[in-house]
């Protein structure tokens, strides 16, 4: 069992984080000790634990859950994404930023336990150095996602400095999983070029092939999330949000990996608007300080990435096809 007291609440259940996140909590606290919640019901999650539909940008009911379920630990993952975010960006600064105050407001009122918030090195930005970028440096975010998540940043520091809300953060790389489809962030590609390389066996990148980006695991992103708040308090020396790397790599680099398990798969490059995004982000991260102050250590690198990505995928196609 992990050491936090008290139920767990996870807002955003059923996004590409939140779908291996909530399983993964149930599996150390137990099912009934974490309240997954989200817009609408979580096909993947049902039966497993409590859900509860949650607007996160309503404020009174968000409270009501905390106090109907006795919740003294939030993680808040609730978010518009980078590509989606440039869509409508007063939307997504209203739902990034609102639904962050909201469960602030709530921990500082409630007196929680902790509160998990991710940040992303979204909030980085062209002036940034973009090799192994490192944890304290020019922050000059080009998307409202990134100008919410470095804005986010200030407030965590900010309630844990004046009311000693204990809010801790992961500046989140490119995230590749195969449970969730992606939700509209600038590296997708990671995620979708494994399903259209085993059912079309060809892929158009909306990033040109050398663009580098730093990228993690799903795997290792969740083991960083649960090792954060896990760690004792005065080990958590960040209190905006720290820097987590895993592996970084390009599209070409990503397809010639894949090759070596899909000789015919082929990849063509079409950049679109995401490819000004991506160009002022980090290529690579220094992450010393997560793993100096509570002992962060990614076990992903791309070769065992692709290796599980692709047999995880083409058993979720096999299961498809036999359900069609």
């Amino acid at each position: 069992m992990g050491t936090q007291s008290g139920k767990i609440l996870v807002i955003g259940a059923g996004g590409q984080v939140g779908t291996e996140l909530v399983p993964a909590l149930r599996d150390l606290y137990g099912n009934n000790e974490v309240l997954a919640t989200d817009l609408r019901p979580i096909p993947a999650l049902e039966g497993q634990g409590p859900f509860e539909k949650l607007d996160c940008l309503n404020k009174n009911d968000l409270n009501q859950l905390i106090g109907d379920y006795n919740i003294k630990t939030v993680y808040h993952l609730a978010a518009i994404l980078s590509a989606k975010g440039e869509e409508n960006p007063m939307f997504a600064w209203q739902l990034n930023m609102d639904s962050l105050f909201h469960v602030l407001e709530a921990a500082r009122e409630k007196s929680l336990d902790r509160v998990f918030w991710p940040s992303s090195i979204a909030a980085f930005g062209p002036g940034t150095p973009q090799i192994n970028t490192p944890q304290d440096c020019i922050m000059d975010p080009t998307t409202v996602y990134g100008i919410s998540k470095q804005a986010g940043e200030r407030w965590c520091e900010y309630y844990f400095k004046k009311y000693n809300v204990d809010v801790r953060s992961l500046r989140y790389p490119g995230l590749i999983g195969w449970k969730a489809l992606p939700g509209g962030g600038t590296t997708d590609y990671a995620v979708e070029i494994f399903h259209k390389a085993l059912s079309e066996g060809r892929y158009s990148c909306f990033l040109s092939e050398n663009t580098a980006l730093p990228m993690m695991f799903m795997d290792d992103a969740i083991n960083a999330t649960i090792g954060i708040m896990e760690a004792p308090k005065n080990k958590i020396h960040v209190r905006s949000s720290y820097n987590l790397s895993g592996c970084s790599f390009s599209p070409a680099e990503l397809v010639l990996e894949i090759q070596k398990h899909i000789p015919e798969f082929i990849c063509e490059y079409n950049p679109d608007f995401r490819q000004a995004i991506a160009d002022s982000w980090p290529k690579s991260i220094d992450d010393s300080i997560a793993r100096i102050d509570w002992g962060w250590i990614p076990k992903f690198k791309l070769e065992n990435l692709v290796k599980v990505m692709l047999e995880n995928i083409a058993r979720f196609h096999l299961n498809k096809e036999k359900t069609v």
